[in-house]
Parts: structure tokens; C-alpha cells; sequence
């Protein structure tokens, strides 16, 4: 057992053939960030014209094949697919024992790869924690970030020799609570873009022509508060029990088509407000009361 968890220690160290299937946003950055590691991409399948670019940029000495000539020519084989085409996917194609088999879903875990795992496989998701616009600064934005690690013991400690290559940090997360990771991170991330671009449409609809400009202080300030110091961080009407101004927050809203979020949100900042201290019981009442009873009004 210690000669081969001694033996699986040392391949992450060594140059790697790489293999990326696909060569999408996620895949071909995941690539550049191994070849910048020392690893070397040989191959990559890309179907798309896009894909075909975005494999030319960031992995320039990659041969363009089809997935099952991908993993043949692959030590490491990197996954990057929709999460739903993992498991089939790899049910399809051949597997060499001793390879090293990665995908790059935040949802789910190395279960997903058991196919590659039954047949001799090493095994690991390996999610990074960043978002993935197919811009050129996607590349430096996985200098220092986050990576979510799961797989079995040998495996696990593979996947966090190739993210400290890489110039991130490993977090171990298990199995069953990769969907749980997965949601809070969308929850975050996903949903402040949702949340900014509707009040951008706000804040347009009432003729402020630059909203972005007007909200960029505001917002970057709020993430930065909440990111460093938590609820202790909160302002605002819903901190300060003000349940008038947010009757007319509301009211406003009315027709727009975000007044049922707005609701939900102020909601779930009270509850926190409650539990952290920042809003006392008394001042609450009348809030809960306004958020509890939708208003006629707010219906068109």
C-alpha cells in the first residue's frame, strides 16, 4: 500500500500526456493551466467552431481528435462536459489502468467517473471555484483560487498535487455533499448577476444611463463587507426594521416583475438580521408583517 500511494504521489510531479475532452470555456482553460504547470496537452476533442478556436488559443500543440483517440494518447484525462454527459460519456470510451481521470463539475463528485474508476482507473473531480466567461482572463483568474477535491484516498491526493501545481488551493469535499457545495456556490455567484442586472433594469427604466457606473462602488463595497466581516456588515431599511420604506420599496416594484423577489430576499435578510443581533425583535414586527402580506398593489 505505502509503494503505491508511494508511486501515486509521484505522477502529478512528472510531465503528464494530457488529454481534454472537451475543449469548451472550462476545458481548454483547465488545459492551458496543466501545460503552464509542466504537464503537456497532446490531444483534445473539439466539435464546435468555437471550441476549435478556444483549443487553438490556449492549447496550441493539442492534436484535434475524436474523444475515444483523446484517451488513447492520454496519461491524465480531463472531462469537461455537461454534467448530465459525464457518466455516459465515460462509459463509452477506453480506459487504460493507471490513468489518471478528471472532470470538472462543481455538482458532482468521483462517483460520476466510476466507469473509468472500475476499469483501473485513478479517479477525481477536481472543480475549481470560478467562473468561466471565455475571455483571456480566464486564465489568470485560477492563479490562487479554490479547487473542490473528492475521491478516494489515493486519488484525492493526486487531484491536490495537480491543483497546487496549478497554482490553487485544495478543498476536500465529500461525496455526498458535492451537490450541497455546488448550489451554495450558484447561489452566490449566479444569483448576484441576477440580482445586479435586475437592478440595473431599474435603475435604467427610471433614466440613469449608466447603472453600472452608478452601482459598481456600492456593490463591490457591500461584497467586500459581507466577504470580510459577514452579517456584522449589514445596512439598510431591512437592518433598521424600517418597514414603511420597504412598503414602498414594494409598492414601486409593483408591475416590474422582481417585487416577489425583492420580498423573499428582504425576508431572508431579516431572519439573518434576527439571528446575527443586528435587528432587535421589536423593531421587526412591523417588517415581517409587510413582508408576510403581499400587497394588492404589487400585482399589475
Amino acid at each position: 500500500m505505502d509503494q503505491q500511494r508511494s508511486g501515486a504521489s509521484q505522477r502529478p510531479a512528472s510531465r503528464l500526456a494530457v488529454g481534454v475532452v472537451s475543449a469548451g470555456r472550462v476545458g481548454s482553460v483547465v488545459g492551458a493551466a496543466l501545460t503552464r504547470a509542466g504537464h503537456r496537452v497532446v490531444a483534445a476533442s473539439a466539435v464546435s467552431e468555437d471550441s476549435r478556436k478556444r483549443a487553438a488559443r490556449h492549447l496550441p500543440g493539442a492534436e484535434i481528435l475524436p474523444p475515444p483517440d483523446v484517451v488513447a494518447a492520454a496519461e491524465l484525462v480531463l472531462v469537461a462536459v455537461p454534467d448530465d454527459a459525464i457518466a455516459p460519456l465515460v462509459a463509452s470510451l477506453p480506459v487504460r489502468p493507471g490513468q489518471i481521470w478528471v472532470h470538472t463539475s462543481g455538482a458532482l463528485g468521483a462517483e460520476a467517473l466510476r466507469p473509468a474508476r472500475d476499469a483501473g482507473a485513478l479517479t477525481v473531480a477536481l472543480a475549481p471555484a470560478m467562473t468561466f466567461t471565455g475571455r483571456d482572463e480566464d486564465l489568470e483568474r485560477l492563479n490562487g483560487i479554490s479547487w473542490a477535491v473528492t475521491g478516494e484516498a489515493e486519488a484525492r491526493f493526486v487531484g491536490e498535487a495537480l491543483v497546487l501545481e496549478m497554482g490553487g488551493e485544495p478543498e476536500h469535499v465529500d461525496e455526498a455533499d458535492r451537490a450541497r457545495y455546488h448550489a451554495a456556490l450558484v447561489y452566490a455567484a449566479n444569483h448576484l448577476m441576477t440580482l445586479v442586472n435586475d437592478a440595473a433594469d431599474q435603475l435604467r427604466a427610471i433614466g440613469v444611463a449608466n447603472p453600472e457606473r452608478l452601482m459598481e462602488p456600492l456593490v463591490s463595497a457591500s461584497l467586500d463587507n459581507a466577504l470580510r466581516h459577514g452579517d456584522a456588515a449589514l445596512t439598510g431599511p431591512v437592518s433598521r426594521g424600517d418597514a414603511g420604506t420597504v412598503a414602498k420599496h414594494l409598492k414601486a416594484l409593483a408591475g416590474t416583475g422582481i417585487a416577489g423577489t425583492y420580498r423573499a430576499m428582504a425576508r431572508r435578510t431579516a431572519e439573518r438580521a434576527l439571528d446575527s443581533g443586528r435587528l432587535r425583535s421589536a423593531d421587526a414586527e412591523g417588517l415581517l408583517d409587510v413582508l408576510a402580506h403581499p400587497d394588492k398593489e404589487e400585482t399589475p
